[in-house]
């Protein structure tokens, strides 16, 4: 039996941290993790903030790959979006505890002259990069929050398709990435972070940081050229 070209016998070993995991390729999807140009271009929002961008291009060369790899194999791409529109209504009220601690919001407090341009819909820094824009057949889950899991419809999206497997990837490692495998696992599926296609929010540390609590609480890391491993002799079955 297929799914799409994926055979539902998909089983693979994928070389992994803490340990191997096998992997169901025919109940596996990648989770693209806000890869938009306020987290890692120049001049978006990060940037502004006084964040470290250095290795960020490399993470969205690293994103490429595996995302042509995905589907060469045919395995479903979800891609996160995160911000608000372009009044902040949906940032929250005063009270709220994104309002006090949204790095963005409180930029835009300090320097009135950025107001409604960091991560508002319909705005270049509330975009995806173009390198790794959507093709037909991925899907966009559009997020208020940190957590792809908070407040939108991925939960349903994942389980009405049979989806146990998260490859999880984008930006920031610390903050939206590591938050949304947190819920994953709390929601009870596998998630495995793409270490070289994560960057960090802060100095280096965090990166290795959100690591070690992958790893040892609450999933499994790799690198993207394992995954391509399991992805490209799927793809020749």
């Amino acid at each position: 039996m297929m799914v799409g070209s994926i055979k539902t016998d998909g089983l693979r070993l994928l070389k992994a941290k803490p340990e191997d995991i096998t992997v169901d390729l025919a109940a596996c999807a990648v989770i693209v993790v806000d890869m938009q140009n306020a987290y890692l271009s120049k001049g978006g929002y990060l940037d502004l903030a006084g964040f470290d961008r250095d290795g960020a291009e490399d993470v969205v060369i690293a994103m490429r790959h595996l995302l042509a790899d995905a589907r060469s194999a045919d395995v479903p791409i979800i891609y996160l979006q995160n911000g608000w529109d372009p009044a902040y209504r949906e940032a929250g009220g005063v009270d709220s505890p994104n309002q006090m601690k949204s790095n963005a919001l409180r930029l835009m407090r300090r320097r009135p002259e950025l107001a409604g341009t960091l991560l508002a819909k319909g705005g270049w820094d509330y975009e995806l990069r173009d390198e790794i824009a959507m093709q037909d057949g991925d899907i966009l889950v559009q997020k208020s929050r940190y957590s792809g899991f908070v407040n939108t419809p991925l939960d349903s999206i994942l389980r009405s398709r049979g989806i146990k497997y998260l490859l999880v990837a984008g930006v920031a490692t610390n903050v939206c990435v590591e938050t949304t495998i947190r819920d994953a696992f709390g929601l009870e599926y596998h998630a495995v972070l793409v270490t070289d296609c994560c960057h960090q929010a802060g100095p280096a540390y965090l990166q290795d940081a959100t690591i070690y609590n992958v790893e040892t609480f609450f999933g499994w890391t790799c690198s993207s050229r394992d995954i391509a491993n399991v992805l490209r002799a799927n793809s020749q079955r």
